[in-house]
C-alpha cells in the first residue's frame, strides 16, 4: 500500500441538535444528543483511517490548553511532534437540523498559525514518496496557506501527489478565493470537491462538464472527484472517462464530516491500487455508514475490504 498522508485543519467539534426551528434569543432549548469530538478536515480524514485499520500520517498543530492535549492523545505516537501554540484550540459547534443541515458557529483559536514549518517538523518526505498527501483546511490555516508554493515544491521534490480538498471559505467563494483555488489546483493531481463546490470553481451548471473543466486547468493525468451527497459521486480520471456511482439510502443522523470520511476511503482505496470505480464505491459506502449511525461507526477493516467490491 502507497504511503498516505493529511495535512491541514484537527480541532474540537462539539455536536448537538437537532434544532428546528432556529431558538429565539434569550432562550434554551434542549436537543437529544450531542457528541464531543476531534474535528476539522484534517482530523475527520484521520479518524476514518484510523477506524479503518489504515496506516498514515498527520500534520497538525494545537492550541495550549485542556482541549489541545485532548487532540493530542487521540492520536497517539503520530500526534507526538505536532507544535503547540500559545493560542486557545479551536472550538467548532456544530448544530444539527431535522432535515441533515447543519449549522457551525467556530473560534478562530490555533488553526490560523499553523504553518510549513509545522509541516515539515512532521513529515518526512523521504518516506511519503510515491504516496499520497490530503491538504485540506486551506481557508482557515493562514500561514501555511501562505506557503502553499513552498509546500507544493517540497511534494513534487519527494514525489508525492497532492490531493486538495479546500473546504468551504468563511467569506464564501469570492472571486479570490475562486482564484486561489484555481492556483492551488494547477498543482494537485487529485481534486475532491462537492458539487457546489465544483460548479462555482468551473462556473458551469453541468457537474461532469464543470470537473472536465477544472481537470484541464489541473496537472497531466490528474482526477477530479465531486462529491454528490445523496446522489453519490462521479469523477474524471487519469484517461479523461466519466466514472458515476450510486450511494445507498440511508437515514441521515450527522452529515459532519462527511465529505472528509469520503476522502479518506478513497484515498485509501486508491493507495491500494484499486480501480477508480472501486475507489468511488468504498468511498461513498464508508461515509454513508458513517452519516447513519451514531456513535459514528466506519464499518472496520474487513467491511472496509468488502465494500470495494459492492455496487448499487
Amino acid at each position: 500500500m502507497l504511503p498516505l498522508a493529511v495535512i491541514g485543519n484537527v480541532n474540537v467539534d462539539l455536536i448537538v441538535g437537532p434544532v428546528a426551528p432556529w431558538p429565539k434569543a434569550g432562550t434554551e432549548t434542549v436537543v437529544d444528543h450531542d457528541d464531543l469530538r476531534v474535528g476539522g478536515q484534517a482530523g475527520n480524514t484521520a479518524l476514518a483511517w484510523q477506524a479503518l485499520g489504515v496506516d498514515f500520517e498527520i500534520a497538525a498543530n494545537i492550541g495550549d490548553d485542556q482541549f489541545g492535549r485532548w487532540l493530542r492523545e487521540a492520536f497517539g505516537r503520530r500526534a507526538q511532534n505536532w507544535p503547540v501554540r500559545p493560542e486557545g484550540t479551536t472550538l467548532s459547534v456544530g448544530m444539527t437540523h431535522p432535515d441533515g443541515e447543519r449549522t457551525f458557529f467556530t473560534t478562530r483559536g490555533h488553526l490560523p498559525r499553523f504553518g510549513l514549518a509545522d509541516v515539515l517538523s512532521v513529515l518526512d518526505g523521504n518516506r511519503l514518496s510515491g504516496g499520497y498527501a490530503l491538504l485540506c483546511g486551506s481557508f482557515l490555516t493562514d500561514d501555511l496557506t501562505r506557503d502553499y508554493d513552498a509546500f507544493f515544491d517540497w511534494a513534487e521534490a519527494h514525489g508525492i501527489a497532492v490531493a486538495l480538498d479546500t473546504g468551504w471559505p468563511i467569506d464564501g467563494w469570492t472571486q479570490a478565493n475562486c482564484t486561489a483555488a484555481r492556483g492551488w489546483l494547477s498543482r494537485c493531481e487529485l481534486a475532491l470537491f462537492n458539487e457546489v463546490e465544483t460548479t462555482t470553481l468551473a462556473g458551469l451548471a453541468s457537474p461532469a462538464e464543470a470537473a472536465r473543466k477544472i481537470r484541464d486547468g489541473m496537472r497531466d493525468g490528474a482526477t477530479v472527484v465531486v462529491k454528490r451527497g445523496p446522489d453519490g459521486a462521479i469523477a474524471i480520471g487519469t484517461d479523461g472517462k466519466l466514472i458515476e456511482a450510486a450511494a445507498p439510502r440511508v437515514s441521515v443522523i450527522d452529515t459532519i464530516g462527511a465529505g472528509d470520511v469520503f476522502n479518506a476511503a478513497f484515498l485509501a482505496a486508491l493507495a491500494q491500487g484499486r480501480p477508480l470505480e472501486d475507489c468511488l464505491s468504498a468511498a461513498i459506502l464508508v461515509a454513508s455508514r458513517a452519516i447513519s449511525t451514531l456513535p459514528r461507526d466506519y464499518g472496520g477493516p474487513i467491511q472496509f475490504e468488502d465494500a470495494v467490491h459492492e455496487r448499487a
